[in-house]
């Protein structure tokens, strides 16, 4: 038994374990032009030479919805639970020419900016972030002042009362 199961393996192949030929598409090309040939606008299409027209939209659509913008005179937030830290910051910023749409930016900016100190963060970083903040406020007005301007004045301010 031995001698006939060592025979069929050998008639098996050569060890050979590579494939000898390729696939084709072809099946799958001619079952897609069967297909496409049978609708009528792709038929007139095909005959042509032209490309079909896509089915034409309804003129009601309905445009996406916006988000509708914050008003620059949005209320500031609860103000109740602020420390006495936090309303000399705020009170600081706002001597300084800056009225935060609400305590929560302004809070955040400061709290950065202290962070940053305390991990001995350079002044261009600090600057690059509380810029960007600065700037993004509802309530930022550029044509008050720049947003470097913004910036620097949170730092500093946040230096000054915040970080202690």
């Amino acid at each position: 038994m031995g001698i006939a199961a060592t025979g069929l393996l050998a008639a098996c192949g050569n060890n050979d374990s590579t494939v000898s030929s390729t696939p084709t598409l072809s099946h799958t090309t001619t079952a897609a032009a069967t297909t496409s040939a049978s609708t009528p606008a792709s038929t007139s299409a095909v005959a042509t030479g032209q490309p079909s027209q896509a089915p034409e939209t309804p003129a009601d659509t309905a445009t996406p919805e916006r988000p509708q913008p914050v008003p620059t005179n949005a209320a500031p937030g609860d103000t109740s639970k602020l420390t006495d830290k936090d309303k000399k910051f705020l009170d600081a910023l706002k001597a300084a020419g800056i009225t935060p749409s609400s305590p929560d930016i302004a809070l955040s900016i400061g709290t950065y900016v202290c962070q940053g100190v305390a991990a001995n963060a350079s002044d261009q970083d600090l600057m690059t972030f509380a810029t960007a903040m600065a700037g993004s406020d509802p309530s930022f007005d550029p044509a008050k002042m720049p947003v470097e301007q913004a910036g620097k004045i949170y730092i500093d301010t946040a230096k000054s009362t915040y970080c202690q």
